[in-house]
């Protein structure tokens, strides 16, 4: 461990998490309504292969395996999410009895085996129903999004003390809507800001919908967080890192932490339209009191300024750094930049990182063992990261490992493996590799002593 165990308090949570249409499969059973990820998936083109979710890693069966997995690796706490079409197969009306015995199960497994639960209500799976309706830019999938999170929070309220709103809204807005790479897979710039808008807003209402349902609740928000970096100190790509920060960061983190949208970004796409779905209120309902941040932390973005004066295009510029197999410079720096700012920047509230991982091209050895030392590395690095940053003052109370399993990576299909446990996607069969032995053993050494 190289003394990295003896930065966390032995009350820091160590955990891993998942995503339900990543790794539930189970897609037509028990109720389950179809998904914007089902429709996406099955068009030509949008996803690597044709992959899908249908089957995925099969955690809807296989969940005991799993809890177990979680388990044994000594970890105290399991980052999931519910899957909105298990719960309501049209987004709107009365709950599926049976989804919601899938996530009764699941919680009282956790609890059972001494893991705490932190469901996620939203990670991207929108009810296909609803997107037909108009989908996020529509102003009712909030609404409709708050009454699906009353009924999971009188589901599960008893059991579960952790709850999150939603996983990175900029990803379910801009790649959704705006570059289309993601689920609806529309290429709508205003349509993409409506959705961030109705995001925000959603999370707002379901807020005091999940306090008055679980007394004692912890609630947040996963936000992705970038560090954004000029291309060089000459100054002329300032402008480029402040219009970059402000969409990927401050367009989220303002109107959550601080109750308004920045307004330099306000003007900078007053010619894009999608602003004026903001009405009047919104911003204090979206502004609702959290008990803790979620981040999640990948990697950084180098940009330089378009190639003419005055030009508002940004380009981002690509450097000759370590990456990961999905292409994404290995910057552990990058995390304490991310987590100085939003520390400087705005209130005080505990901070859980809710992802960080790599993918890499994991070999399977002989033997059946998987030596992903460069991942074990990757965590490394970005671990002594966050605890310089503790150091520093930021309240980090957490971190949750992305992911538990190998699974389903959206438009990359089953091409990238994150996961500290493999999976042979023929057999399904679930192998810890040498990063999840790495990990069990620092959340094992860190728990259990005592901070000089």
């Amino acid at each position: 461990m190289n003394g990295l165990s003896e930065r966390f308090d032995p009350g820091f949570v160590w955990g891993a998490a998942t995503s339900a249409y990543q790794i539930e499969g189970a897609t037509s059973e028990d109720g389950r309504g179809a998904s914007i990820w089902d429709t996406f998936c099955a068009q030509p083109g949008r996803t690597f292969r044709a992959d899908s979710g249908e089957v995925a890693v099969d955690h809807y069966h296989r969940w005991p395996e799993d809890v177990a997995l979680v388990r044994d690796l000594g970890l105290g706490a399991y980052r999931f999410s519910v899957a909105w079409p298990r719960i309501q197969p049209d987004g709107r009306g009365p709950a599926e009895p049976r989804g919601l015995a899938f996530y009764d199960r699941l919680v009282d497994g956790l609890l059972e085996a001494g893991i705490e639960p932190w469901p996620t209500l939203y990670h991207w799976d929108l009810p296909q129903a609803l997107e037909d309706a108009g989908g996020w830019p529509v102003r009712d999938t909030a609404e409709r999004f708050a009454d699906y999170a009353a009924i999971v929070a009188d589901a599960l309220g008893d059991r579960v003390a952790n709850w999150t709103t939603l996983n990175e809204p900029w990803c379910a807005s801009f790649l959704g809507y705006g570059a289309g790479i993601h689920a609806p897979g529309r290429t709508e710039p205003a349509a993409a800001l409506a959705a961030s808008h109705h995001l925000h807003l959603a999370h707002g209402l379901a807020v005091p919908r999940l306090r008055e349902r679980v007394p004692g609740a912890k609630v947040g928000i996963t936000l992705n967080l970038y560090a954004i970096s000029p291309a060089d100190d000459t100054g002329r790509h300032d402008d480029a890192v402040r219009r970059i920060d402000g969409l990927m960061n401050r367009w989220f983190l303002d109107p959550v932490l601080l109750g308004r949208y920045p307004q330099d970004v306000l003007d900078d796409v007053a010619g894009v339209g999608g602003t004026d779905v903001i009405r009047a209120g919104d911003l204090a309902t979206i502004a609702a009191p959290l008990d803790f941040l979620g981040v999640n932390y990948y990697s950084r973005h180098v940009v330089a300024a378009g190639p003419w004066p005055g030009a508002s295009e940004v380009d981002f510029v690509e450097r000759d750094w370590p990456k990961t197999a999905s292409g994404w410079d290995i910057d552990p720096v990058g995390l304490g930049e991310v987590l100085a700012q939003v520390h400087r920047d705005y209130p005080p509230l505990p901070i859980y990182i809710t992802e960080n991982g790599a993918a890499f091209d994991d070999v399977v050895g002989p033997d059946g063992t998987v030596e992903d030392h460069d991942r074990i590395a990757f965590v490394a690095g970005h671990l002594a990261a966050l605890a310089d940053a503790i150091d520093a003052g930021v309240d980090v109370r957490g971190y949750f490992a992305w992911s538990l399993l190998d699974n389903f990576e959206w438009a990359e299909g089953y091409a990238k493996r994150f996961g500290i446990v493999h999976v042979d996607f023929d057999t399904l069969v679930r192998t810890p590799k040498a990063s999840a032995r790495w990990f069990a053993e620092l959340a094992r050494a860190s728990s259990t002593k005592e901070r000089s």
